[in-house]
């Protein structure tokens, strides 16, 4: 996938007049894409026509095609949600042990573990990344470790061969919540292509969305029949059942919205990384201000612009979070707070509360900013001038 021209084109939007930098108009940390009308259209008077809604119809078999040649890999099993997603291949794994996972995260992805009857054992994050540190999770590996469930937060890439080097070793599966990393690459290959499998969320507010929806990616034929069966109660034929399932198929609708929503991705992902660009070139230089970034080799999505304050920024994140508030701009303090000091988890007696020091550092002070296509100029420069002076 090639930006670059579709970032230039991007990038080219009118100043601000002062009028409207003072203007404070409501504004959202996302607001969700949506395709022409016109171009669903036909798509639902196909199904209208054929009556066939669900149960891995035409536009679902389609579109699992147009996502497995734009993404760059073998198999794409689409499926209701993000949070089904990690569910089936927990399943589908065999997983009922000890899974190593993260405490900074999105709650579905710790509560996917328990839904599968496994056991969540929280290590902490590296300070950069702010993914699962692999020394922290090979300090808790034991012989009850079953598989890592690893996410690459904010679409930053985990350290994806450090991390299978410690799988390999013991003989374990790493499952990545990929939910953020719709079209990252590293080193010119699909970020979903490494570890036993990675699982996507299209949900409204992801870079690619079927309004609801999800996919688990796998090139393991095996691991993709078994949860295709799971996908669908477990049966295998008109008369055979062969496991427990659910019915977690992705239906003819979402899939319709899906097919008209990607020949407009790649340009909406430009839009994005030329909003991030705007957004590093207005606060780089703020004084105890930083940021999760992508390596070099990575081609990354812009899903997300999360800022960390540093004890050297005028105020603490809760108070730039209200100052924006106060200016009509919504921000987000993700992922606040850590899911191990949620109540459902902070009561297992499996979580050392005196760790975590590097994922609670993070949770107290990170903020993403507003960022979707179609942020108007203004607005981003008036989120810009406001961060770097707060107290104005």
């Amino acid at each position: 996938m090639a930006f670059s021209s579709a970032i230039r084109e991007a990038k080219v939007r009118k100043r601000p007049t002062k009028a409207q930098l003072l203007r404070i108009a409501p504004v959202p940390v996302t607001r969700p894409c949506t395709p022409p009308l016109e171009d669903l259209l036909p798509y639902l008077q196909d199904i209208w026509a054929s009556s066939q809604l669900t149960n891995n119809a035409v536009n679902v078999r389609r579109l699992q095609e147009e996502l497995q040649e734009y993404l760059g890999v073998s198999h794409v099993n689409l499926v209701a949600n993000g949070t089904l997603g990690l569910l089936l291949a927990l399943r589908a794994l065999g997983i009922s042990g000890e899974v190593i996972t993260t405490p900074y995260t999105f709650v579905a992805t710790t509560n996917a573990i328990v839904l599968a009857g496994a056991t969540p054992v929280f290590a902490d994050i590296d300070p950069e990344t702010l993914n699962l540190s692999p020394e922290a999770v090979e300090a808790r590996v034991t012989d009850q470790t079953q598989a890592i469930l690893a996410v690459h937060s904010y679409g930053i890439p985990c350290d994806v061969e450090a991390l299978q080097t410690i799988a390999d070793r013991h003989g374990i599966p790493i499952i990545y919540d990929a939910a953020h990393c719709f079209g990252v690459e590293v080193g010119g290959r699909s970020l979903l292509d490494y570890g036993t499998c990675s699982i996507l969320s299209f949900h409204a507010t992801k870079v690619f969305n079927t309004f609801e929806g999800g996919a688990v990616v796998s090139s393991n034929p095996q691991l993709n029949q078994a949860i295709g069966q799971l996908a669908n109660n477990g049966i295998v034929d008109e008369v055979n059942v062969n496991s427990v399932g659910l019915n977690a198929k992705m239906s003819e609708l979402h899939a319709a919205i899906g097919l008209a929503q990607l020949p407009y991705v790649s340009g909406q992902i430009a839009q994005r990384l030329a909003i991030v660009e705007a957004y590093l070139e207005g606060l780089s230089d703020v004084q105890g201000l930083s940021f999760v970034q992508a390596k070099p080799d990575v081609i990354h999505n812009g899903y997300m612009f999360p800022i960390i304050l540093g004890a050297d920024y005028p105020v603490e994140r809760d108070a730039l979070y209200e100052i924006l508030t106060k200016n009509g701009i919504s921000a987000r303090r993700y992922f606040y707070p850590i899911v191990a000091d949620l109540p459902t988890y902070k009561r297992s007696s499996a979580i050392d509360f005196e760790e975590f020091v590097v994922a609670r550092r993070a949770a107290e002070g990170v903020l993403c900013l507003p960022l979707f296509p179609g942020l108007d100029a203004s607005i981003q420069d008036r989120i810009i001038e406001i961060v770097r002076n707060p107290l104005c």
